[in-house]
């Protein structure tokens, strides 16, 4: 039987390299970063083996960036939530956020709840978008809050968390092998896939030929076959 891709996970890389390619301002990679964000989420939400999408919007790491860019991604994220409402309801996607949400505006805050209250009902994919979300964070988040328990198990930690699901593939675009503090817990066992291509150039066809490939993986998890 081949591996069922029920939680992917992508960390998109190289909008900012893209634009600069093409002689234009970062700003306007992240855009065209977010019409692939939309289309990728289509494309999963239309794929009968995929469960949960998690995608790296924005870490814990991201507000080093030069303020201006950082300004525009947060207005970027507003507008793009705005938008992908009516998306998200026709495909029958449930937004969930994780991170650290406590930081941003009242606005963007307001606007995070709205979908995801909206959504709250849908039952095809979900879509985790990591938004001020940093892998280490979220692992002390989630013991602070098993400070009281008496024994601190697997399962008890792996349900404190953000994300509760295992990531089964885990694909990086934009050319680095690192997982830049994404996930570290859900992908113990992930499949790691690294591309060169740019995420705004990161295309359905080229993650049907990752999944391809992830199905004739022979997964262990530390036994044998």
């Amino acid at each position: 039987m081949s591996n069922q891709p029920r939680h992917v996970a992508i960390i998109m890389d190289g909008n900012g390299r893209w634009a600069e390619m093409k002689g234009k301002t970062r700003t306007f990679g992240h855009e065209q970063g977010a019409e692939t964000v939309r289309a990728i989420t289509t494309y999963c939400a239309q794929h009968s083996e995929i469960e949960q999408l998690t995608l790296y919007a924005f870490s814990t790491e991201n507000w080093k960036r030069p303020k201006i860019e950082v300004e525009f991604l947060m207005k970027l994220l507003e507008r793009y939530l705005k938008s992908e409402r009516s998306t998200y309801l026709e495909g029958n996607i449930r937004f969930e956020p994780i991170g650290d949400l406590s930081i941003f505006s009242k606005s963007l805050r307001n606007v995070i709840d709205d979908v995801q209250n909206a959504t709250s009902a849908c039952n095809g994919l979900v879509q985790n978008l990591a938004l001020n979300y940093g892998s280490r964070d979220e692992i002390v988040r989630a013991a602070n809050s098993l400070k009281n328990t008496e024994t601190i198990t697997v399962e008890s930690l792996s349900a404190a968390l953000d994300c509760t699901h295992d990531v089964d593939l885990l694909i990086r675009t934009g050319g680095d092998h690192r997982l830049s503090n994404f996930l570290l817990w859900q992908a113990a066992y992930a499949e790691l896939f690294f591309t060169n291509t740019l995420w705004p150039d990161f295309a359905p066809n080229e993650l049907e030929a990752i999944i391809k490939k992830f199905k004739t993986v022979e997964r262990r998890f530390g036994g044998l076959a």
